[in-house]
């Protein structure tokens, strides 16, 4: 199994998130509207950010009235009062003396990009998906994507031809939760001095290009669905980094396809939580098979119990419904314990774990055994 070499990134203990709090009766009975009512409230707050209500609140400390919004952000008074009294319920504003104040977390909403990022991701990709979650569960496929975006076995191959703002959206969510890992994890990455790399789950190219940038002695090689490597030849061209990142068109659920030898580094970066239990094991496998006693083989995955911090954890694990609706039904954001299970079944040795990489990344090294 893996040892236990661990590096901190500061000194804040890893806790298990969720504690559940004491509640009296009639505290639980609140919590429970609140669920019961939350896609009421969604679309309410929405509405206020994206229309301008938060916006002219927060401009205008001294409290506005429901008309005198409805006059400043074209909207009738009626619309205004029905989405602001919904806000004022899940503390977005405050009311007093008949004004209307934008609250702490009203504010969240105007100046905190993970909170627009999410907020646009679950509305433009996840929102209306959602509502075939039950069936998405009991036939472990994904419902949602195709009553909303179309017949497609799985989300991936239909990234770069989803709507638009759907594919914004989704694209920007990716990037935010990976692209600030990059640079803390390379370091962990070149401590070998690596000339060959595979990046397996490429996507758009973004770390192989940032690997090319950051060494030039590195080979780069991205594995993916021919859909994404076509968005990523263009962004590598546009770069001008043909002469070292070149592709390799793979579908990574078909299980005989094997994976070339000689690489000193494999690399998966948020990928392995886009596939179910058994497949990643095989994955794993694969990549075990394309490895030599020297190669390193790298995962970087936001594990839901291995948060600094609570709402950290409560973002990734409700990501899993997005795979399980949205994305293929049966993968999910998993615990740091799993994914070292799934090493172990697969030969490998975890040698070296790095946490509080980004936005809450843990980064795993391993050999074969």
């Amino acid at each position: 199994m893996h040892s236990n070499f661990i590096i901190k990134q500061d000194n804040i203990p890893m806790k298990f998130p969720f504690k559940s709090p004491k509640l009296t009766a009639q505290q639980a009975m609140y919590e429970a509207q609140k669920i019961a009512f939350s896609p009421m409230t969604f679309q309410a707050v929405r509405i206020a950010w994206k229309r301008g209500l938060l916006q002219h609140l927060s401009d205008t400390l001294e409290g506005q009235t429901p008309q005198q919004v409805a006059e400043k952000v074209d909207m009738r008074l009626y619309g205004v009062r029905v989405v602001l009294e919904s806000c004022l319920s899940v503390g977005v504003v405050s009311f007093e003396d008949e004004k209307y104040f934008i609250t702490k977390t009203g504010q969240m909403f105007l100046y905190d990009e993970m909170t627009q990022i999410n907020m646009n991701y679950n509305h433009d990709v996840n929102y209306l998906g959602m509502f075939y979650l039950e069936e998405s569960i009991d036939s472990a496929t994904p419902v949602g994507l195709n009553k909303t975006f179309g017949d497609w076995p799985t989300i991936y191959p239909a990234l770069t031809s989803l709507p638009e703002p759907a594919k914004t959206s989704w694209f920007e969510f990716d990037h935010y939760y990976s692209d600030n890992a990059f640079p803390i994890a390379l370091p962990y990455v070149f401590k070998s001095s690596p000339k060959k790399l595979m990046d397996i789950g490429g996507n758009t190219g973004k770390f192989s290009m940032t690997v090319a940038n950051y060494n030039d002695d590195v080979n780069i090689t991205i594995v993916d669905l021919p859909e994404q490597l076509a968005v990523a030849k263009t962004h590598i061209m546009q770069a001008g980094l043909q002469a070292r990142i070149d592709t390799i068109p793979t579908n990574m659920l078909d299980h005989s396809q094997v994976l070339p030898l000689g690489y000193d580094v494999i690399w998966m970066s948020q990928f392995l939580d886009c596939f179910g239990d058994e497949d990643i094991i095989a994955i794993l496998k694969r990549a075990a098979q394309a490895m030599s006693a020297d190669s390193k083989l790298f995962v970087l995955e936001t594990y839901w119990d291995n948060q600094r911090f609570e709402e950290a954890a409560f973002c990734v694990v409700n990501t899993s419904l997005y795979f399980t609706a949205l994305a293929n039904g049966t993968s999910r954001m998993y615990r740091l314990s799993d994914m070292l299970g799934f090493m172990d079944e697969a030969g490998l040795t975890v040698c070296n774990t790095v946490e509080n990489i980004g936005k809450g990344h843990t980064l795993l090294e391993a050999t074969l055994k």
